[in-house]
């Protein structure tokens, strides 16, 4: 069964896709939660009149997030921890990164910046992803926070 992917589904596609899946993950999943419609002619056609539309805004937004990208990439995030003989207390998450960020007058949504667990004192990389087509690597240290 085809449908239009009216959003974002993580491991099928993006929004305004059309996919082929089951018919029972359509009719009980996609369709209900809004997710996606029925990829009828008409709707096809639709689609690709909005697409053509849409076309030079998109441009724009894909400029944007590469630009975006290179700032990313040439950030050093320096991020301070509690930490015992190079273990911190706790862990560096995602959401610590984007606090950084805007510190720096970066904003980046925590959701968009993958990050495996980060429990020692070091270098580190995340991966941001700013637009379908642009993900951005984040070169970041953890460094022990003086005591006083």
């Amino acid at each position: 069964m085809e449908v239009i992917l009216k959003k974002d589904v993580e491991n099928l596609g993006y929004a305004n896709d059309i996919v082929s899946v089951k018919p029972g993950y359509a009719n009980n999943y996609l369709l209900p939660r809004g997710l996606a419609t029925v990829a009828t002619e008409s709707a096809k056609k639709v689609l690709a009149e909005n697409l053509k539309q849409r076309a030079h805004k998109d441009a724009k937004i894909l400029a944007d997030a590469q630009a975006l990208a290179a700032k990313i990439e040439g950030l050093a995030l320096v991020i301070t921890a509690k930490a015992e003989e190079g273990r911190i207390f706790g862990s560096v998450t995602s959401a610590d990164l984007a606090e950084a960020m805007a510190a720096q007058s970066v904003e980046v949504d925590r959701k968009n910046i993958s990050v495996e667990p980060v429990k020692q004192v070091g270098q580190y990389e995340a991966t941001v992803k700013l637009h379908r087509d642009v993900k951005a690597t984040l070169h970041f240290s953890v460094v022990a926070a003086q005591e006083e």
